[in-house]
């Protein structure tokens, strides 16, 4: 039973497709937490567009995942990065998206023996 995530929208989006939804799955416990490291070396030497960028390009798959809070989260990440904020402003935010993220991957991975 999925507890950090939720496939809702990706079964609604597929037409409840396995293979789609496997590929979406795939592609999320892979590109997420890469892009999470480029957000937080981002963060790490105040680079605002680099970590902008990738907030932004991992938003829609948060929605999709259905990691609302998450979701949320990077929402003020890229809120930080457009009012170039200091970090130790966003750090604890980062780390909390990390964490959910970390979470759905390790159950989605267990879940789908991906």
């Amino acid at each position: 039973m999925a507890i950090h995530y939720n496939l809702s929208k990706v079964y609604a989006l597929s037409d409840n497709d396995p293979e789609f939804v496997n590929e979406i799955l795939t592609l999320f416990v892979t590109e997420v937490p890469e892009d999470l490291l480029q957000i937080k070396e981002g963060i790490k030497k105040k680079d605002h567009k680099h970590a902008y960028a990738y907030a932004h390009k991992i938003k829609p798959t948060l929605d999709l995942m259905g990691l609302n809070v998450a979701f949320e989260e990077i929402l003020q990440i890229e809120a930080w990065t457009k009012a170039e904020g200091k970090k130790k402003d966003i750090k604890e935010t980062f780390k909390s998206v990390k964490n959910q993220v970390n979470d759905a991957v390790k159950e989605i991975k267990k879940d789908f023996d991906l």
